[in-house]
């Protein structure tokens, strides 16, 4: 492909993809701005404790949707349609049993899981009104990100994108007539949120059944092979999202023991703007990453390697828009979840704010770094950046904050693990996937194309040591 070609592609590809996310990540974005206006700071705290619960359920919905949606791009056109067709079948199996364990979850268990996450007598009841009905709800959620990701892969990005808008929009009446026509108050707040992916998977549903698309479900057994790879290529994804969960719970324990509640209304703050910022990268990220596997499946590995320096250096221009608009307005930003002009609150939220978005940049190299390891099928790299950044350096280090009473210390904890996490994977991918790229480029043969068959070479051992520039 052209440069231009792959250009023009990957901005629209990536335009579609970042509206789409932060679609997304306006759900919870709503809620908190209707809670903190309906509930106060007591509904920010629960609303806080429950959004780790979220992130387990987004997270199985994205490991499905990515893992299963690269897997399709990658096979696309190369294999018989049945074949595709049985990835996302396979996908849509998992899917179900996932959805199953939540629903039993929100059945049997809620009122275990609210005291799990810390909610005391004070936000007991707000807390547990949310977390039960996102669980009763967790299929919603799982099976709209599984087809948004299919479709989106699938040509078209348009469709997903007016799929998310559309329930965002839901979103934002529902949340409105449930808290302050009704007065449901929390429960109120995750119905609207529960109901709007609802409206998602109705769009979604025309191209699905309507004719037009390349898969569909197909009464088949379940493989293990299949699924091991869907699982292994959307892992990275549901990583990061767990550990984010697992990481505001932390966050939490250290932040109330350092602060008190007014520290975790704050974070909460900070948390929902992170989703949005991150909701960004990762929009770049799924946008680039349909195309990233399509080359790739043609072992196009140059048009590869084009996409992914495209993609670091939009996260730069990004990064740097985004924080400034963040140093700039951070007091317009605090305020507007400090409805009740909290003079604590607002001094400690825009510190952290200034504090924590200096990851920015980091962050959204680690995401692309992740998104091209998974797109030429070697997704071990992609595991391991997830786990760092996401638990194995962020957890530690707010230990070690709070060990030393360090409350203004504790908001570099994310943009520490993602500097460290960058750095590993700069090393990554100039020691394993250059040389791969080079394996992939000279001797594996390509694809069938209108020009005809690349003729093959004898495929040694992946070479090792000096790389040269393809």
């Amino acid at each position: 492909m052209r440069k231009a070609d792959l250009r023009r592609s990957f901005f629209q590809y990536v335009f579609l993809n970042i509206i789409s996310t932060l679609g997304v990540s306006i759900y919870i974005l709503i809620d908190t701005f209707f809670i903190s206006k309906g509930m106060g700071a007591d509904g920010l705290t629960a609303l806080n404790l429950c959004l780790p619960i979220f992130n387990f359920i987004n997270g199985f919905g994205l490991m499905l949707g990515i893992g299963g949606g690269s897997k399709f791009s990658i096979k696309y056109g190369s294999v018989d349609k049945q074949e595709t067709d049985k990835i996302f079948t396979n996908s849509f199996y998992i899917g179900l049993a996932v959805s199953a364990v939540f629903e039993l979850i929100g059945l049997f268990f809620s009122r275990q899981f609210t005291t799990l996450l810390g909610a005391d007598s004070s936000i007991f009841d707000l807390a547990h009104d949310y977390l039960r009905t996102i669980l009763l709800f967790s299929p919603a959620f799982i099976m709209n990100h599984l087809l948004i990701c299919f479709i989106r892969n699938d040509n078209a990005p348009k469709l997903a994108m007016a799929a998310v808008l559309t329930s965002s929009v839901v979103n934002t009446f529902l949340d409105y007539v449930f808290i302050f026509l009704l007065g449901m108050k929390m429960e109120g707040a995750a119905l609207a949120t529960s109901i709007a992916p609802l409206s998602s998977l109705c769009i979604l549903a025309t191209r699905l059944f309507g004719g037009g698309n390349s898969f569909r479900l197909r009464l088949t057994i379940p493989s293990q092979l299949i699924q091991k790879d869907i699982l292994s290529l959307g892992l990275p994804s549901f990583v990061t999202e767990v550990c984010s969960g697992l990481v505001m719970i932390v966050f939490n324990f250290v932040v109330y023991r350092l602060i008190g509640n007014t520290g975790i209304a704050a974070y909460d703050i900070i948390a929902n703007l992170a989703i949005v910022f991150a909701a960004i990268f990762t929009g770049l990220a799924s946008g680039v990453q349909p195309l990233l596997c399509r080359v790739y499946g043609r072992k196009g590995v140059v048009e590869a390697k084009y996409l992914f320096f495209l993609s670091i250096t939009m996260v730069i221009v990004l990064s740097a828009i985004l924080y400034t608009l963040v140093f700039v307005f951070t007091s317009q930003l605090v305020s507007v979840f400090n409805l009740e002009q909290d003079a604590e609150l607002k001094k400690i939220a825009e510190f952290g704010l200034r504090m924590y978005f200096t990851y920015l940049p980091f962050m959204g190299i680690n995401t692309i770094l992740s998104v091209y390891f998974t797109s030429i099928e070697i997704p071990l790299p992609s595991q391991l950046l997830a786990l760092l950044r996401g638990a194995v350096l962020a957890i530690p280090l707010a230990f070690i904050f709070f060990l030393f009473k360090a409350d203004k210390a504790l908001w570099l904890t994310v943009p520490i693990a993602e500097v460290l996490t960058m750095i590993l994977g700069i090393i990554i991918y100039y020691f394993i996937a250059k040389p791969y790229e080079v394996y992939v480029y000279r001797y594996v043969p390509k694809k069938k194309t209108a020009t005809g068959i690349a003729s093959g070479q004898p495929i040694p051992d992946i070479p090792s040591g000096p790389v040269i520039k393809l």
